[in-house]
């Protein structure tokens, strides 16, 4: 059985949300004698992370609203890596996407390390068909799901069906198709998002 750790490392110096310095992870470690204990001030939304519906939407539920069923269990991978600019519904039509699903979109983003300004993101109008199938997640390889709409709509018509939301992810050595997935975020509290271990495994389906 193959597996796929589809999770973005977090170090000093990592690619970051438009590149702002206050994303930056600090970590600062301390050694005494053979002893050595390190202290990591980051951001929730750190590389790979799950988004929690408070990120958009005022006095939206926090993360530990979120169940972890939900983010363990069979998903598939789509092919993206033709689309320049948006997914939208045009873009989704032709995958014959089920109710329950949880769809993983591989696009031009997994190929680049440097954060980009114009990275492939998921459309108001994609989200609502993602929606209207009922599926209960979308992950996508950029650090944001959309980008330049205002109002956020589509992260608000997400979290508004109960679809679950993973960024960053790292899907460059992925092949389409379906997989195992097994999506570990903190066990953070009152939070609106939380880091992640994503690993997808190929040839076991639950």
């Amino acid at each position: 059985m193959k597996m796929f750790d589809v999770t973005a490392p977090i170090f000093e110096g990592m690619t970051v949300y438009k590149n702002k310095p206050e994303k930056q992870p600090k970590i600062l470690s301390a050694t005494n004698g053979y002893v050595t204990e390190s202290r990591i001030d980051m951001d929730v939304h750190s590389g790979t992370h799950v988004d929690a519906p408070l990120h958009m939407v005022k006095d939206g539920e926090t993360f530990e609203s979120i169940s972890l069923e939900k983010l363990v269990g069979n998903c598939r991978v789509l092919d993206l890596t033709h689309v320049e600019d948006k997914i939208g519904r045009a873009e989704l039509e032709g995958y014959d996407i089920a109710s329950g699903e949880f769809v993983l979109f591989q696009t031009k983003n997994s190929w680049e390390d440097a954060f980009s300004f114009e990275f492939v993101y998921l459309a108001q109008d994609g989200a609502a068909y993602l929606a209207e199938k009922g599926v209960r997640g979308v992950g996508t390889d950029a650090l944001g799901i959309e980008r330049s709409q205002e109002g956020h709509p589509t992260h608000k018509t997400l979290f508004g069906a109960g679809v679950i939301v993973i960024e960053g992810l790292r899907l460059r050595e992925v092949p389409a198709g379906k997989y195992f997935m097994v999506a570990a975020p903190l066990k953070l509290v009152g939070t609106d998002a939380a880091p992640a271990r994503v690993l997808l495994f190929e040839g076991w389906q639950g």
